[in-house]
């Protein structure tokens, strides 16, 4: 039969991840896992725990609550609370399968078709993919790429993005793939377009923990006039480590719930029974838990920027990942990709991940291999380079 593409999907563009994911689990040999933002590093006894008496219980068998478990919709209401310094309760929460498919509701619950929705360059694929079929229209700010350094947000650049049509801000801090962080001054910024052009944010929480060299959260939504127009979305994926649990949470102000709750009950309404209270009992737990799992991955940044030395690889400030620009080289990321799969390393081009800073770059996801294991990356880059320590 003839098959017209439907619109919608004339922009979405491949993320790469599950064709080198797919490769390597097919290889037959031990390759160095940094493609895809998986950890080795397990939840806590507690999430485990709570996991195996839920399979046992009836009420863990249902889609009821609609808007999520009782339990988890308290816990992510205070922990935004203890971020932000505001007062949310469980009515401002509603909980989906996973981070990104609360990001997903925010947007179908906010865009009109044609709607500009401001996002770092460069960002993670499957967000650009979810604006486009949301029906609106991503608009790329550079961050600022400094070799053997940090990434920093471009300010001017960010006022300039700002047209008639756009409707939002969908930021990450830490950015994924960069692992770039925005400071007081940034977020100071961000919030004065927001209020200035009327702009709502989405902010994707998932990794705001997740930050190295002694820097501190800063939530935008305690920031003044924030709180009407913040959309938090936050998952159980990366800070708790429950990515086969698929547990995410949506907190907003009151006047954006009907519409959120409206999109998540004609979307995927909630995540399996058993997942959701223990990911309430690891988010209840996380700060307890967070800094000894935030030191190793620091270790691993620090590892793989050993690794890298010399090379023009931008310092993560948080996160699970490092890119190292490689059109140095001459060589674009799925060239770089394929060289590196031949000496037993798996990792992502990013093309299709941001225009200033996309096809030349390889990302290294270093949440997944332990320190030991990292040591083996800077031989293996330089032999797809083909120099020389």
């Amino acid at each position: 039969m003839t098959r017209n593409r439907p619109a919608r999907l004339a922009h979405i563009a491949g993320i790469g991840v599950d064709r080198m994911g797919s490769l390597a689990d097919h290889a037959g040999t031990d390759m160095l896992r940094l493609e895809n933002l998986d950890t080795d590093i397990p939840p806590t006894a507690e999430a485990l725990e709570f996991t195996r008496a839920a399979i046992g219980r009836d009420s863990a068998n249902s889609y009821l609550p609609f808007v999520g478990q009782d339990r988890l919709r308290q816990a992510a209401a205070r922990h935004l609370s203890s971020q932000t310094g505001l007062a949310y309760g469980p009515d401002n929460v509603v909980i989906s399968a996973g981070g990104l498919s609360g990001i997903l509701n925010a947007l179908l619950a906010t865009l009109d078709v044609g709607d500009e929705v401001i996002v770092t360059d460069p960002t993670y694929a499957g967000l650009l993919n979810r604006i486009r079929l949301a029906g609106g229209e991503p608009r790329q700010v550079p961050l600022r790429f400094n070799s053997g350094a940090a990434w920093e947000l471009d300010r001017a650049a960010l006022r300039a993005a700002v047209t008639p049509r756009t409707k939002a801000m969908l930021l990450m801090s830490p950015s994924m793939p960069s692992g770039g962080v925005l400071d007081a001054a940034d977020w100071s910024l961000v919030a004065d377009l927001c209020v200035r052009h009327d702009l709502l944010l989405i902010l994707d929480s998932a990794m705001e923990r997740l930050l190295f060299d002694g820097r501190a959260v800063i939530h935008p939504a305690g920031l003044r006039g924030m709180a009407e127009r913040t959309i938090t979305v936050g998952a159980a994926s990366k800070e708790l480590r429950m990515i086969g649990w698929r547990v995410g949470w949506t907190v907003a102000p009151d006047w954006l719930m009907p519409d959120l709750i409206a999109v998540s009950l004609a979307n995927v309404v909630v995540p399996v029974g058993i997942a959701q209270e223990a990911a309430a009992v690891a988010l209840e737990n996380s700060a307890r838990d967070l800094p000894g799992y935030v030191g190793e991955l620091e270790r691993r940044r620090d590892t793989v920027a050993h690794q890298l030395e010399g090379l023009p690889f931008g310092l993560p400030a948080g996160g699970w990942s490092m890119l190292l620009r490689v059109s140095d080289f001459g060589l674009d990321g799925e060239q770089m990709a394929q060289r590196l799969f031949a000496q037993g390393v798996c990792a992502t081009g990013m093309l299709g991940w941001g225009l200033a800073h996309g096809a030349s770059y390889i990302r290294f996801v270093y949440a997944n291999e332990p320190v030991a294991r990292l040591r083996r990356l800077g031989d293996s880059v330089r032999a797809a380079l083909e120099m020389s320590r």
